[in-house]
């Protein structure tokens, strides 16, 4: 061949002896060859350097192999373990991989599902903003396959994967109280809409504490977790020890911590909601000169790497990211092959993981 050509289809076929179309059908992973067929073809493509035309083969096959993932915020270390765990299983599955930022804003994500749908995705992954209407989300899934990662959508049946938020936080919290602490508080997010939306809540989950919480924002459901573990054991929650962020903003959680640990009475205990609020909340502890745990106990959700290089380590709630989006792939690949699989919904377990950042204390009250 003259080496200035490209290696075409034909090329490949006549080298391996086989029909254009066997070839075809070999190099785009589609329809049956045999075992022997396929060897000969992909020797033949290797030995003449042959690139397939992506733009033909998703003309015949109505598939383009690559997957659009809608991250809240790319930067957080929260997106970068599920988009390595995705990027994982798209390349091991041979599909590319398209990566939008919605910023935790719905605007950008309505831009970020229009691009993908633009771009012909074979299938999206999203962790959506708005957990209780999202029509643009309503009518991607009519069309495009949708896996929702970290949250769900109230009414939308389509596939979905997260940890069980609740179930974790009231676990952490169990053995907070367990170790004598009764004043313990909640640096979190909490966006609300309503100014004593906090404190219905929270008297809401007090009397019901089986209230489904499912479709809520994460930070809502570990608020749930926090009041659950507070009510069975018997002991009140103090609205004035949950700091309601209001913006997923590491300063705003910084000041809010402060000014709580300023107080006379200040908490002998901390639960930090994610990763932003806990390094937003260290900051606060270092200003204050308070020093863990010989004066507060401190919890995180969310595991971050430098947690286990302080001294004394910090106790976290631990997400399993990587595996969350590992799955997520694989959830969205068999939809595609299958999609008339009933809507599935994957709770992972979460890990406590303990380093010495809780002392044991004498309950008082």
């Amino acid at each position: 061949m003259n080496e200035e050509r490209k290696a075409t289809i034909t090329d490949v076929a006549r080298r391996a002896g086989v029909s254009t179309a066997t070839a075809g059908r070999v190099l785009g992973g589609y329809g049956y060859s045999s075992t022997e067929m396929k060897t000969r073809v992909q020797d033949a493509a290797t030995a003449l350097g042959y690139s397939p035309n992506l733009l033909a083969r998703s003309l015949i096959t109505g598939l383009t192999r690559t997957i659009g993932f809608v991250a809240g915020d790319i930067q957080s270390p929260f997106y970068a373990k599920i988009l390595r765990g995705i990027s994982d299983a798209a390349d091991e599955a041979g599909f590319a991989l398209l990566i939008t930022n919605s910023d935790e804003t719905i605007e950008r994500e309505v831009d970020a599902i229009r691009l993908l749908r633009e771009k012909q995705v074979d299938g999206m992954i999203v962790s959506p903003c708005d957990t209780q209407r999202s029509p643009h989300l309503r009518d991607a899934a009519a069309a495009t396959p949708l896996v929702l990662i970290d949250r769900q959508v109230r009414g939308l049946d389509v596939d979905s994967i997260g940890v069980d938020n609740v179930e974790a936080v009231q676990t952490g919290i169990a053995r907070l109280i367990e170790r004598g602490h009764r004043r313990i508080g909640m640096v979190a997010e909490l966006q609300s809409t309503r100014p004593d939306e906090l404190a219905t809540f929270v008297s809401g989950i007090c009397a019901d504490p089986a209230t489904d919480v499912s479709t809520l924002y994460p930070s809502w459901q570990r608020l749930a977790g926090f009041v659950r573990a507070h009510t069975a054991a018997g002991v009140p929650v103090d609205l004035s020890l949950i700091a309601q962020v209001g913006d997923y903003s590491m300063e705003e959680a910084e000041r809010q911590a402060r000014a709580m640990l300023a107080r006379s009475d200040r908490p002998s205990a901390l639960f930090t909601a994610d990763g932003l609020m806990t390094e937003g909340t260290m900051h606060a502890i270092t200003a204050c000169g308070l020093r863990i745990p010989d004066d507060l106990s401190l919890v995180g959700f969310d595991e971050l790497d430098w947690m286990a290089f302080v001294s004394p380590g910090i106790d976290a709630i631990a997400q399993p990211r990587r595996l969350m989006g590992q799955r997520a792939t694989q959830m969205l690949i068999e939809r595609m092959d299958q999609a008339d699989l009933a809507p599935r919904k994957l709770t992972l377990a979460a890990r406590q993981i303990l380093r010495g950042s809780v002392r044991t204390v004498t309950p008082t009250g």
